[in-house]
């Protein structure tokens, strides 16, 4: 599984470069801020959403510490999708939020 941090993403997303964020957080948790253009999907919405994904894509998996956001890469991987986990997750954030 491919993984990066909260700041390697913020630096891939300043250089201009298209980047598919998910965050698989919780509505009570998203309430308090997104990363800009990031797509919510709840971790236990991700299988009835399939259809919403592309497979051609890459995919940052983003939730509050890592732990969920790596148990939707599995899931994603085994069905045949190209994702990348944010191993600290949003406590790694350090840019804007929306």
């Amino acid at each position: 599984m491919k993984e990066m941090t909260a700041a390697q993403l913020k630096q891939m997303m300043q250089s201009g470069k298209r980047v598919h964020v998910i965050d698989v957080r919780e509505e009570e948790e998203v309430i308090f801020g997104m990363i800009p253009s990031a797509i919510h999907i709840k971790m236990g919405d991700i299988p009835k959403r399939l259809d919403e994904l592309d497979k051609n894509e890459t995919y940052m998996i983003i939730c509050r510490s890592g732990v969920r956001s790596e148990h939707v890469c599995r899931y994603l991987e085994a069905h045949g999708y190209d994702v990348c986990n944010i191993v600290d997750g949003m406590l790694g954030w350090e840019g804007e939020l929306v």
